[in-house]
């Protein structure tokens, strides 16, 4: 079922029809062999034995290959056609979701809730379900209303960087075909919300704020609601980030231990209220009652909560050892695990992808294998309480740092106080608050004592371990080696598990050769961003545009590549010019990273001026603009920023790279003019100011003459960039123009010959539900005459902090 998601096409007709012959054929042998053991009376051979498992097992995979490929292909057939894209339709329907607080661009504020389509609109072209993005709503939306919005739809698309956050991916497993922004001159209330699950939710979320509106740290009125309703967007990213860096974000999720905790209490509530009633006990024993009225109520609670991986696995985990219980049956621990694992696939293919899923399910396992005995009393219970945190933040923590590149030195203390609080104190008082209130605040209080005891660890000296990207090799050896630490096997062979973690604690990173040159473009949406790397030298131009308060591209895409590629330093962070595209994200790198040198607008640098120049590992860099007297000296403030853009020229083995910023046409006529043709003829351009019409005239593209023309803009930006004259004048100069919209993450070496398309991140990581990497020639130009409009929120990455 999971090589489904790895594949970058689905299965056609003639590929699924001989998918279901290949399972009809192996189910019609099946069938006889069985039909000829029964009749010949055979018993069954444990070499027999173990090819009836291998059948089933095969058959087991091709059905679930065949179903999932079947629901990729039905979801994917939801998605809006091209000729939706942008397009303002109005909607009426419901609203499917808790609605989440944004902040915009300027900041104002906005809501961001999944939209439930009528179906009378849906057959006229709209897709079932929108994830929308809205602004200036004459009321604040709630879970179950009916309204009828104005919406312009765009397909499911994010920004696509290494081992980055797949957006596209996300709004598949979440079943969104669509997301869209609300136009807000046709926002309108229907009706108010009748009873459902959601909002009932919008009632307990609403109570919560109701009860903690006095308090200055919004951060507990969030927790709680985390804990009690799966509402982990009531969490503010400056939260998210404290949990994450202490190693405790797992709590804030409804997990296995909420889950059992709730069913415990109404099986026993059930038991008891059972055991007064003759009749009922003789229809059904009291221990049988209260234990499928502890499922029920499980079932029910984690579908009240958001219906997580967490949830689900423990939903399954209860229900099959109460089936088995109610059978007299005994299942080894790891074929419960495997058939509760593989009813959370049945439910959702997707699952897989998730780092929910791994983690939840290896912490179980962990558990199991290790077989601790909990002794008596309350030594006992420390002892196990200790055991069970000592085997999960050993077994984990490998796979941690594979799939969150970070780990949590501290995160052993703080688990050690933050489990008993969370579990076993705040989330009872935030189950109780819906019967008793004032309870609430009391669970506020203990969440802000917990914050304060984090925050004190959070800024140890190493207290966050971030890790570079391993090889292959070396995760499989450390995945094996943080299992066999967690066994309770003899010390010396734990060691050898220590040993083999070594490879992938670390890793050999790859830097270029002496004389070459590395160059990153990443995927950071309408804004630029660069990142050079020498033998020893790595610097920053520009770093990427602010999505609004707290997030920013330096913080959620530059650190993140930074950090895999190795770098903990940076020797110089050039910002060519002050608009917040490419400065928005200088704040995070500074905050987080020790910089060496600062040039251009970057808060204590110096100014970049013509004629600047050094060299690193014999590579050569200098800066060709603005020239001391400076180009700005008329027009609008906005030119005037540009207009002081650093224009820096790389030298490398023979090859050049050209990084422009944000010049326009004055400026690109003084550097043809000052350098020529042999001072800017250069194999890769970024091309200047995205692509506007105000920049790339006739006379600089000829100087320059790029084989690689690379832009860096937004997914249906709201400027039209690039704009198709410019997209025609670069191919028609026989250039490559590569646009991270298509492309993604670019990567260039100086050292390599190979096609530039294979430095795409979409080339490398291709899936069925991810454009392709688009390369534009002559021939290709043919362009509308602009794109759509959107809204700026509409290309702000959704909160990865879950």
């Amino acid at each position: 079922m999971g090589l489904v998601h790895l594949l970058p096409e689905l299965p056609g007709p003639l590929a699924c029809r001989t998918w279901a012959a290949i399972v009809v054929t192996l189910m019609c042998a099946m069938a006889a062999s069985a039909a000829r053991r029964r009749i010949l009376g055979r018993s069954r051979a444990p070499g027999r034995l173990a090819r009836h498992w291998m059948a089933w097992s095969l058959l087991s995979a091709l059905v679930g290959g065949g179903v999932a490929a079947a629901r990729a292909e039905a979801r994917m057939a939801e998605l809006p056609s091209a000729d939706r894209q942008g397009q303002v339709m109005t909607l009426p329907g419901r609203v499917g979701s808790l609605p989440q607080r944004t902040a915009g661009l300027g900041g104002g504020e906005g809501w961001r809730f999944v939209f439930d389509v009528d179906p009378a609109a849906v057959g006229d072209g709209a897709p079932p379900r929108v994830l929308l993005s809205c602004y200036q709503m004459p009321l604040p939306p709630r879970a179950g209303e009916r309204w009828r919005l104005d919406v312009k739809l765009r397909r499911p698309h994010g920004l696509m960087n290494p081992r980055g956050f797949d957006q596209a991916l996300w709004m598949l497993d979440q079943d969104l075909p669509a997301a869209g922004s609300c136009r807000s001159k046709g926002q309108q209330r229907l009706a108010e919300g009748g009873f459902s699950v959601d909002a009932l939710r919008q009632a307990l979320r609403d109570a919560i704020d109701r009860q903690l509106s006095e308090r200055r740290d919004r951060r507990g009125a969030g927790v709680l609601a985390a804990l009690s309703l799966g509402d982990q967007g009531a969490v503010n990213a400056a939260g998210w980030a404290l949990y994450r860096d202490a190693g405790v974000s797992h709590l804030l999720s409804v997990s296995g231990l909420h889950v059992t905790m709730f069913a415990w209490l109404a099986g026993a509530a059930a038991g008891w209220a059972w055991r007064r009633s003759a009749p009922l006990c003789l229809w059904l024993p009291a221990p049988r009652a209260a234990m499928w009225i502890g499922v029920i109520a499980a079932g029910l609670y984690a579908l009240f909560s958001g219906w997580g991986v967490p949830s689900q696995r423990t939903v399954g985990l209860l229900a099959i050892l109460a089936l088995l219980r109610q059978a007299g049956a005994r299942w080894p621990w790891p074929t419960s695990l495997f058939a509760a694992a593989a009813g959370v696939c049945a439910a959702d293919p997707w699952a897989l992808t998730q780092a929910g899923f791994w983690l939840s399910f290896c912490a179980v396992a962990l558990l199991m294998a290790a077989d601790h005995r909990a002794g008596l009393g309350w030594r006992g219970a420390l002892r196990n309480a200790w055991h069970t945190q000592w085997v999960v933040t050993l077994g984990l923590a490998p796979l941690t740092l594979l799939l969150f590149q970070q780990l949590s030195i501290v995160g052993l203390i703080a688990n050690a106080f933050a489990i008993p609080l969370v579990s076993y104190v705040i989330t009872p008082l935030a189950m109780l608050g819906a019967l008793c209130p004032p309870l609430w605040t009391l669970g506020a209080w203990c969440v802000a004592l917990m914050n304060a005891m984090l925050e004190a660890l959070r800024v140890l000296p190493l207290a966050v371990w971030h890790l570079p990207w391993p090889p292959v090799w070396t995760q499989a050896l450390g995945l094996l080696g943080g299992a066999v630490l967690a066994m309770p096997w003899p010390w010396r062979l734990r060691i050898g598990g220590l040993a083999l973690c070594v490879p992938m604690l670390w890793p050999v990173t790859f830097r270029p050769a002496p004389g070459q040159l590395e160059l990153w473009l990443p995927d950071v949406g309408q804004g630029g961003a660069a990142i050079l790397r020498t033998q020893g030298h790595t610097m920053v131009f520009d770093a990427g545009p602010s999505w609004g308060t707290g997030s920013d591209a330096g913080q959620r895409v530059l650190l993140p590549l930074l950090r895999g590629l190795g770098e903990r330093r940076l020797d110089l962070l050039m910002v060519s010019h002050a608009d917040q595209d490419h400065l928005g994200g200088a704040a995070s790198l500074l905050a987080a990273m020790p910089i060496a040198r600062r040039l251009g607008a970057v808060a204590g640098g110096e100014d970049c001026r013509r004629g600047q120049q050094w060299t690193w590992d014999g590579v050569r860099f200098e800066v060709l603009s603005p020239i001391a007297d400076g180009d700005a000296h008329r027009g609008s403030k906005a030119l005037k920023r540009n207009a002081t853009s650093c224009v820096l020229r790389v030298d490398a083995a023979g090859r050049r790279v050209l990084l422009t910023g944000d010049i326009e046409a004055p400026q690109e006529a003084r550097l043809v003019r000052e350098d020529g043709v042999a001072g800017l003829r250069s194999e890769v351009l970024v091309v200047p100011h995205h692509g506007s019409r105000t920049s790339s005239t006739p006379a600089f593209v000829r100087a320059v003459a790029p084989q690689v023309a690379a832009v860096q803009s937004g997914y249906l930006n709201r400027f039209g960039h690039p704009k198709p004259d410019v997209v025609a004048r670069y191919v028609a100069a026989g250039a490559l123009l590569l646009n991270t919209v298509d492309c993604g993450a670019w990567l260039w070496r100086s050292d390599r010959g190979s096609s530039p398309i294979e430095g795409c991140e979409r080339a490398r990581r291709r899936r069925y539900w991810l454009r392709l990497p688009l390369e534009i020639r002559a021939e290709d130009a043919a362009l509308p005459a602009s794109a759509p409009d959107v809204d700026p929120a509409d290309l702000v990455p959704p909160d990865l902090a879950p």
